[in-house]
Formats: structure tokens, C-alpha cells, sequence
């Protein structure tokens, strides 16, 4: 099964693409997730589903990595039901209690948003490795060095956050594991029950984050990390594919924006 920020490695077209190609995908995928309407989140259901099948990846082992996301999907479309005007259902309103047809409607929409922007990021992380994320992001954001910010820095810190995604879900895991073993009950009825359960896992998972950064800078420190610009021993370099792909993406992003003008 694959996780979320997990790096898998296989042999497949879209891990062998240039990761600012990739990235550059995945941003220009997220505008038009962010502005198309029901049909046009079917088809981009579909160009997700065909990635993941061009990078060898399983619809439902991708489907997985949306399992620890799915209790804030669960509290958004909550919000959307409960607090959105509209003509009310059959059996609503009970008493303060209203539920609409456009709250459900705009609920599942915007789930089904969210749900492909995690699964093309999934998609990103599973196909290109930590190294590659910051070396294209390093590229992607050179243009930043004319008002003076690192964009070395600023890749880094997004590979290490995407990093930690794994990172955590192993930890919450063993942390889970070690407090059934001693008897700890994560499924109490009382609310105050379900708190005390959650304080069971949130203190010894800050505990280990903070002793996981503490690790990663002194190993960091002892390799001779330091800030600045770097080189590489790999140049990325654009092939013709790439540059069809690019012009693609921009092409697509620029009707999909002037359609919704």
C-alpha cells in the first residue's frame, strides 16, 4: 500500500518525466480542479485515473493514501450540508436542524475537489523521489533570487514537510500499537472518553517529532549542511516531450480560465 509522501520506485513513463514537469502538472491540475463544475471534475477523474495507471500505480492502492484525510473530507461536506441555504430536504427541517439539497450537492462537489488534489499530490510524491522534488523546485523558483530569497531553502522546506507526511503516519501507528498493548481504549462512548484518548496519542507524537527534527539537524550538521545555493551533480534538462507536455498544461489552464471569465 502506499502512503502519502511515500517515494515508490518503479519504471514507468510519468517517473521517468522531469519532476518540474510533474510539478508544474500537478499545479496547473489544481486550478482546474478549483474552477471546473461536476463535468469537468469527471474528466479530470479521468486524466488522474490515467496517470495513475501510466505510472504503474493501482487505482486502489492510490485510493488508500486518502485514508488519513478522510476525517477532515468527512468534517467539510458537515459543514456544507449544515450551513448551506437552500430548499430543504423532505424530513428537514428537525427542529435547528436543516439539511438542503444544495448543501449536499456542494458538499460532494467540493469533497470530490479536494479528494483529487490529494491524489494528484500523491500521484507527485509516489512518482518522484525527495532529491528530485527539491531539485525542481530549486529550478521552478530561481526567478525568486531577484528579490533576494533562496530558492534552495525554500525547496528544501517543502521536500522535508513532504517527507514528514510518512514520517508521522508510521509514528502515529506505533504510538497506537504500544497504547493498545497497554490497554488503551480509542473508541470510549463519552466524549470526554475520546478526548482523553486523542491526549494519548498527541503528547508521545510531539514528543517524537520534535525529537525526529533534533535528529534530522544534527545529521544534517554533521554531513556540512549549510544555507545557500547549491549544485548538483545531475542538471535537469527539458527533452521534446517535456515541452509538448508543458505547452499542454498551459494551453489547458488558459482555456479553462477564459471558459470560466
Amino acid at each position: 500500500m502506499f502512503k502519502l509522501g511515500q517515494y515508490v520506485y518503479q519504471e514507468s513513463p510519468v517517473h521517468s518525466r522531469d519532476p518540474r514537469v510533474k510539478i508544474i502538472a500537478v499545479i496547473a491540475l489544481s486550478m482546474v480542479i478549483l474552477q471546473v463544475n461536476s463535468v469537468g471534475l469527471l474528466v479530470t477523474s479521468i486524466i488522474v485515473m490515467a496517470c495513475s495507471l501510466l505510472a504503474n500505480i493501482a487505482l486502489k492502492s492510490l485510493l488508500k493514501t486518502l485514508r488519513p484525510v478522510l476525517p477532515f473530507f468527512f468534517c467539510l461536506f458537515l459543514l456544507y450540508i449544515f450551513f448551506t441555504p437552500g430548499r430543504p430536504l423532505p424530513l428537514f427541517p428537525i427542529g435547528p436542524v436543516q439539511i438542503t439539497y444544495e448543501g449536499v450537492g456542494f458538499g460532494i462537489l467540493q469533497v470530490l475537489r479536494f479528494m483529487l488534489l490529494v491524489l494528484a499530490a500523491s500521484i507527485l510524491t509516489v512518482t518522484t523521489s525527495q532529491s528530485e522534488i527539491t531539485i525542481g523546485l530549486e529550478r521552478l523558483l530561481r526567478p525568486c533570487r531577484i528579490i533576494g530569497i533562496s530558492s534552495h531553502n525554500i525547496a528544501m522546506m517543502v521536500s522535508l514537510a513532504l517527507r514528514f507526511i510518512p514520517l508521522l503516519a508510521d509514528e502515529m501507528n506505533s504510538i497506537s500499537e504500544a497504547q493498545l498493548a497497554r490497554g488503551a481504549s480509542f473508541n470510549p462512548r463519552r466524549v470526554s472518553g475520546k478526548i482523553r484518548a486523542i491526549s494519548y496519542l498527541a503528547a508521545p507524537l510531539a514528543i517524537n517529532v520534535f525529537r525526529r527534527c533534533d535528529e534530522l539537524v544534527d545529521a544534517m550538521e554533521a554531513r556540512g549542511y549549510r544555507q545557500g545555493n547549491r549544485t548538483y551533480l545531475c542538471e535537469l534538462v527539458f527533452d521534446r516531450i517535456d515541452y509538448c507536455l508543458i505547452g499542454i498544461l498551459i494551453a489547458v489552464v488558459i482555456a479553462v480560465l477564459a471558459w470560466h471569465l
